[in-house]
């Protein structure tokens, strides 16, 4: 298989760490369900375009620090293959990062969501 040049080159590289994140991620893929869950339930609200933004930004960002925590823990891995304090609380904190971002999700999606589905559900 040839290789594409240039420009394509960086995206075909940057489609190839997408895919590495969900071959080997199983977080990434539950990430991904629920926020494709997130934007059937906001479609069928019909949330405004402010509001859209706000919740494909957040999805987003927890997908994106996802990927950030993996690229940490490969390198970490590399750098430091044996048991290390150092190397934990890399991996540690990448992790939580990840934890506090999916948390603040759940507040935007409630934020942002929730008034209309209850405004549904109890006409």
């Amino acid at each position: 298989m040839t290789r594409p040049h240039g420009l394509l080159k960086s995206f075909y590289f940057a489609f190839a760490g997408i895919a590495h994140l969900f071959k080997s991620q199983r977080n990434a893929w539950i990430e991904l369900l629920i926020g494709a869950a997130a934007c059937g339930l906001a479609f069928w609200l019909r949330i405004s375009r402010a509001e859209w933004s706000i919740l494909i930004l957040t999805i987003a960002s927890v997908l994106i620090l996802e990927g950030l925590n993996t690229t940490v823990e490969a390198a970490v891995d590399l750098a430091s293959p044996e048991i290390h304090p150092k190397a934990k609380i890399a991996k540690d904190l990448a992790a939580g990062m990840v934890l506090i971002a999916a948390i603040a999700s759940v507040g935007v999606g409630l934020v942002i969501l929730g008034p209309p589905l209850w405004a549904r559900i109890t006409r």
